[in-house]
Order: C-alpha cells, then structure tokens, then sequence
C-alpha cells in the first residue's frame, strides 16, 4: 500500500511588542512600520501570487493594534513615530541634536550585506559618514548638510520596502533610480507610500481569509508567557535546577492570563469577523494548566516546539523510551482534563530551523529541493495508514532580511513546489482538526494522540531560559512583581477612575509581555539589550505614573548591567529569532 498524503502546516507568526509610550504617545522604536512595509506586506503577496498554496498566519493582538494606530496618524497628520515625522517633514533644515542623533543610530540599522551593500548610493552614504567620523567619536549628524539626511531616510525607507513593492511600484523604482539629491515631493510621496502600504495590510489578509487560502490565529494580547503568569515553578520541568525570581508568584496570574486571552479574541472577532479557533500562545510556551486555560475559553488548537512534544512524553511514560521521531511528530495530540480538551500541533524543529537558518545560505532552488526532499522523506518512512501531519512553525518576519531579495524567490519556488507536489498537501491547522473532529465529511485521515502530561516549556530549546532563570531575567520579573503589588493594592483603595484603572490595566499588560525579558540577556547586542532594558523600566515607570504613586528609584537602573558579550559580535539571527534546539 502506497504512503497517505503528506499534509503540511506552515504556520507564520508575526509579532512586535508596543513599541509605544503609552503616555506620550511616541514610538521609541520603528520595527513595527518598518516590517509592515516589508515582510507583512511580501507575505501576503506571495499568497495573492499563488492561489493554490494554503499556510497559517498568527497575528498578536498588540501588532495589530499598532497597525492600526499607524493608519491613523496617516489619517489624522498627527505622526508619532520620529523617523516618519522627518521622512515626510517640509524641512530638514533645522533637526534637533537629538533627531540627528537617531538618524545615525537608525538608518544604517539594516542587514548591511542584504539591504545595504546592493545599493551603490546607500552605501556611499554609509561610507561618508565613516568617513568623517573617524577619529570623532562624538562626531554629530549636525555638521551634515539637509541633503546629506533627507537622502539617508529615503534610502533607509527604500532598503526595508518589500521586494514585491520594489518590483511593482513606480515611484519605489524610480526614487531608486534616482539614487541621490531626494527633494521634498520625492520624500513625501515615499512617506505618502508607506502610509498606503499599512493602511491595505490587514484588508488583505482578511480577504485571503475569506477566500480560504490562509487561517489567522492569535495570541494572547500583548504576548506574556501564560505559563509564567499561572506559575514560576513551571520553569522547572525542564529546568529542574533553575534560579527563580525572589517573588513566590506572580500575583493574580491566572486572571491577568485570562484577561489576555479574552482581549485577543474580542480583537480578532472585530478585526477578521470571527474569534480565533486556534492560538500560538507566546513564544509556544506551554503548560498543561495554559493548554486548559485556553480550552476553558474556547480555543480549539495551540501549537508548540518538538521538545516540548518529546519532554511530555517521557513525562507521561516515564518507562517508554522514545523511538525515532518519525513515531511520535507528524499528528497532533489532544490535551484534556476530562471536561475541556484542546489539540496541540508541534512543530518539526529541523525543518522549521532550516526555514529560519540555514536556507538564506543557499541558491533558492537548491534550498527548496532540499526541503521537499526532506517532506518525501518524512512520506515513505512515517509507519502508519493516516496522513502523516507535518507542522512547519517559524517567525514570519525576521529571518528574510537575511535572504537575497528578501525571500522573494525562495517562497515563490517553496510555495510552487508545495501546491503543485502530487503527494504533498498544504493546510491549515483548522481543516486537520476537522479531519480529527468529522473524519466523515474531511478527506484526510488524521490520528490524534493524546498526551496525559505536559512538560511546561517553550518551543526554544523546550526551556523558559529564554525568559526567566538568570539574574537579570529573574530581575525583571521582580520589578514586573512589585509593580503588580503596587497596581492592585492602588485598586483597592479605590482612589482611581474606572478611566484611570482602563490606562494602568493597559500600561500592565505592556509590561507583561514576554519580549523584555527575551532581550535581558548577553547572547544580544548591547545596543539592543540597552534599547528594550531602557524601554521596559520606562514602561514600568508610566505603570507608577498612572497609579499616581512614586517611581521607585530603582528603575533609573539598568537590568542589564553585566554584559559579557558587549564588545563581541553578535551572530546573525541571534537576536531577533532562535532555533528550536541548542546547537
């Protein structure tokens, strides 16, 4: 009997923290805008070019809601993001010190080899400025001319364009042409640009949604660890000798995760016409206690990493060795209590890593043989009569600055090879729970293992390393820890507004999130350990602003203090993303 169809899963998730001050206003970083115009935007072209391929795409609440805020200083002509002010700005005759300052420190902020280097005027920009400034390390953007900064924040805005906009866009293309001496109209058509390209993001996905080419997921609002917030001694399953933060717990956890859950799904219903049936809970971290949070309140999947998968199973049957993974990955298992059941997909580390890592390395065509190669691989040797179910799980947005073109023939090529493969099928993750559900009216056979323990854990390394365990992650929970303490006894004495408290809950749910803790760490840049310390102690000051109460002299204090790795260089893709396995 020939091998069962292989049905595949690629699963994209797209995140970015609030970026935001929340009293201000302001944007103190530009990630968000700038992934936009870039990976948002090609990822959603690629399925509109092929509309035969079929892929998941995860959305974290607070992305979107930045999204849209973003649409609404276009609208409004009220810009709150420092970059954009000066890209569309009538004049950049008179920049403050400051302004200039960020400049410098943003727009040569790209992968030099990927998004620089192609373009001979960009990189004549970069090598004046290294230029004037050798032997002036105080050297200020000041002593540059207007023409010198409006051509570096055109060229930085047409480097983190989308490769789909470079190729179809006139004005991209011809500003690009153009090269140097950018006017006034020529910055402000740029900027008028951007402001289009963000405000068609989220009407092209729910159109692709709704032509049933993709399934949008969600996370938990402003993307926190659930299993963290429901129990630091999670961390211990997998990490059974970990250090863990000074606080016992971490005050009202269960109801903060719930409070996340039920804001993502109200967000997604209002977004996309509907509530999420699955969910990425943040960085896969998982833990039987959140897998049944999420079941209680109606989620029907969640997805995580191998070792995550691998550690429940030993956990379940302690006495049963594992044998190849071919017996245990490709099918989902259900996570019950007897009352609430959720499906759990976990992702094949090796492929999904190779997504991420290895592939930007390699000829297109070369990367995405190999991938299918590997798929029919996984096909003839998987020993059962079902579809096997292969889950490709992989940050959206991060890994294609470090590929040629931005990915733009690496996923046309994947996604052709993929639609057109005679024993390969693409999927969502809601038509394989179909298939486990109503196996009648699906035509897949899928099988369901059920999986009696979970090892709490994360899809990287299947640890919560990443966030919690070192002193300066441990750190930061404390200072989250305290900061709860304050907020709900400030509560309590009923001194604030129910306008007051909406703003400190929301300032909370900042702070609760899961990237400050990721970037507490040695193995980032200082530059980006300094920028996220920075603005999660200013997060967490606006907490004590809002509640109307002292900020503790403690947060004027770095986290972050000793950086080993300050000096050294940073390895590529270390920062923004990691792999599921320690290499």
């Amino acid at each position: 009997m020939a091998p069962a169809k292989l049905l595949i899963n690629i699963y994209w998730h797209m995140h970015q923290p609030d970026y935001r001050d929340l009293i201000t206003g302001e944007y103190i970083l530009p990630w968000t805008y700038l992934h936009a115009i870039k990976d948002y935007s090609d990822m959603a072209y690629h399925l509109e070019a092929n509309v035969k391929a079929r892929v998941t795409f995860n959305f974290v609440p607070i992305l979107l809601d930045q999204l849209e805020d973003y649409v609404t200083q276009f609208e409004t002509g009220v810009i709150k993001d420092p970059l954009l002010q000066m890209l569309g700005a009538d004049s950049l005759d008179h920049v403050s010190p400051e302004r200039c300052e960020l400049i410098i420190e943003s727009c040569f902020k790209s992968h030099h080899e990927k998004m620089l280097s192609p373009y001979v005027a960009y990189q004549r920009l970069y090598h004046l400025y290294q230029v004037a400034s050798q032997g002036a390390d105080d050297l200020s953007l000041q002593y540059f001319s207007a023409q010198y900064k409006a051509d570096l924040l055109v060229w930085y805005h047409l480097a983190w364009m989308g490769e789909s906009i470079k190729r179809g866009n006139r004005l991209v293309q011809t500003l690009i042409s153009k090269g140097s001496h950018f006017n006034v109209k020529d910055r402000q058509a740029l900027f008028k640009l951007v402001g289009e390209i963000i405000r068609n993001l989220i009407p092209r996905y729910k159109t692709l949604q709704q032509k049933g080419q993709i399934e949008i997921s969600s996370t938990p609002h402003h993307h926190p660890i659930l299993p963290l917030l429901l129990d630091f001694n999670s961390t211990l399953d997998a990490m059974p000798n970990a250090t863990l933060p000074l606080a016992p717990r971490y005050a009202g956890g269960e109801a903060r995760a719930i409070s996340h859950v039920q804001q993502a799904q109200a967000s997604h219903e209002r977004r996309f016409g509907e509530q999420p049936v699955g969910m990425w809970p943040a960085e896969g971290s998982v833990s039987k206690e959140a897998l049944l949070l999420l079941a209680k309140q109606g989620v029907k999947w969640a997805a995580s990493g191998e070792t995550v998968l691998t550690n429940s199973l030993m956990k379940s049957n302690p006495s049963k060795a594992l044998r190849s993974h071919h017996d245990y990955l490709y099918k989902p298992y259900k996570v019950s209590d007897g009352s609430d059941e959720i499906v759990c997909f976990f992702r094949d580390d090796r492929l999904s890593d190779k997504i991420g890592f290895e592939y930007a390395k390699m000829h297109s065509t070369d990367a995405v043989n190999d991938f299918i190669k590997d798929l029919e691989q996984v096909r003839t040797s998987f020993q059962a009569h079902e579809n096997p179910v292969v889950s490709v799980i992989l940050d959206g947005e991060n890994a294609w600055e470090y590929y040629p073109y931005n990915g733009h023939y690496f996923l046309t090529e994947l996604y052709q090879a993929l639609s057109n493969h005679l024993d390969i099928e693409m999927v969502t993750q809601s038509e394989i729970l179909q298939a486990i559900e109503n196996p009648s009216k699906s035509p897949y056979k899928v099988f369901c293992g059920n999986l009696p323990e979970v090892a709490a854990g994360s899809w990287v390394y299947g640890t919560f390393s990443t966030w919690i365990g070192s002193k300066d992650k441990n750190r930061g929970w404390d200072l989250l820890c305290e900061a709860k303490l304050a907020y709900d006894q400030a509560v309590q004495k009923g001194a604030l507004t129910a306008e007051q408290i909406k703003l400190c809950e929301d300032q909370l749910a900042v702070c609760e999130g899961s990237d400050w803790f990721w970037w507490l760490g040695d193995y980032n840049s200082a530059a980006s350990i300094s920028s996220f310390d920075n603005l999660y102690r200013r997060n967490l000051s606006n907490l004590y602003m809002l509640l109307k109460l002292p900020v503790p002299v403690n947060l004027s204090i770095p986290i972050n203090v000793d950086n080993s790795q300050q000096e050294s260089e940073i390895a590529a893709n270390s920062g923004t993303m990691k792999r599921g396995k320690e290499s």
